[in-house]
């Protein structure tokens, strides 16, 4: 039987409300692998990972802002195969929302390609130096930009449509404007793109950043995107997630040749954020952007407590 789209946006943000802080909650109550088999840890993993990939999509941040101040905080992991982890579960994430996310229009290719280019740049330069780093700087640094992420987020919360403005010379030149469809609202949605040159540098910034911690790159693309750039909301979070797929590849590549992947980690994240990323882009149709941002605050929120205090030794 199929749900009309209102009773299913309901269904869906009412799961995501309980699921979502749970995910720290729940891991909170077994600390560092006590008494626990080796293999209860995939079987947690698969979980977590499966409800950070509906949250993650709906959210428009990428699966490594959660995953990593989730896991690297509750679970008896190094942080470095944490982060490594981390950008390996928000590319494929990403990888298997795109599609579904261009088809149904919520995503532009060629708004991604160019900043996915500079933040790509970006990418590579703060995983080396990520890195290099002592893990416990990491952990602390880790916790203040999640915090710094969440109040960015509930500060930007009530921008629902890119202000009217005209395209500069450079989104004419890139073709940067369109129209889309949102299910939510039946609505045809035009949108143009204004100081694009500051949206080509923040998205360095932001690689720069998310290569650093193993955040991926979602963290700050909606808002850059949204209020720097004039993109309507519901069409950064589909963008955002398409740009995840490009620039996490980059910074992943570091963490490989440095040898900071591990397969008992990344395996069962993989299969359950691909798998939730999956349920995100049908909830992501339905559901009011602004709900899934209250979700995502409340999660980033407790994730950062959390890091910011084993960084300092509590």
């Amino acid at each position: 039987m199929k749900l009309p789209p209102r009773t299913f946006s309901r269904i869906a943000a009412g799961a995501m409300l309980l699921a979502a802080p749970g995910m720290a909650l729940a891991a909170a109550r077994v600390p560092h692998g006590a008494g626990l088999p080796w293999w209860a840890w995939p079987l947690i993993l698969f979980t977590t990972t499966f409800l950070m990939g509906i949250v993650a999509v709906v959210g428009g941040i990428g699966g490594g802002v959660l995953f990593v101040p989730i896991v690297g905080g509750f679970f008896p992991f190094h942080l470095d195969f944490v982060r490594g982890a981390g950008l390996m579960l928000a590319l494929c994430g990403a990888l298997a929302s795109g599609p579904g996310l261009l088809r149904s229009g919520l995503a532009s290719l060629r708004l991604a390609m160019p900043l996915a280019l500079a933040g790509s740049v970006g990418g590579i330069v703060g995983a080396l130096v990520g890195l290099a780093l002592p893990t416990r700087v990491v952990q602390a640094a880790l916790g203040i930009t999640v915090l710094a992420i969440a109040g960015l987020m509930w500060v930007t919360r009530g921008s629902g449509h890119g202000a009217r403005h005209g395209a500069d010379r450079w989104a004419l030149a890139l073709g940067l404007h369109g129209r889309f469809h949102d299910p939510a609202s039946d609505q045809m949605v035009e949108w143009k793109v204004h100081r694009t040159g500051w949206g080509l540098a923040s998205f360095f910034g932001i690689g720069m950043v998310g290569g650093l911690f193993g955040l991926g790159a979602g963290w700050a693309n909606v808002p850059a995107l949204n209020l720097l750039m004039g993109v309507p909301l519901k069409l950064a979070l589909g963008t955002s997630g398409l740009a995840i797929s490009i620039i996490n590849t980059s910074a992943a590549w570091v963490y490989m040749n440095k040898g900071a992947l591990l397969p008992a980690i990344i395996v069962p994240s993989i299969l359950g954020v691909m798998l939730g990323a999956r349920v995100g882009v049908r909830v992501l149709k339905a559901i009011k952007a602004s709900t899934a941002r209250n979700i995502v605050i409340a999660v980033l929120f407790l994730a950062g407590i959390r890091s910011l205090a084993q960084g300092l030794g509590f």
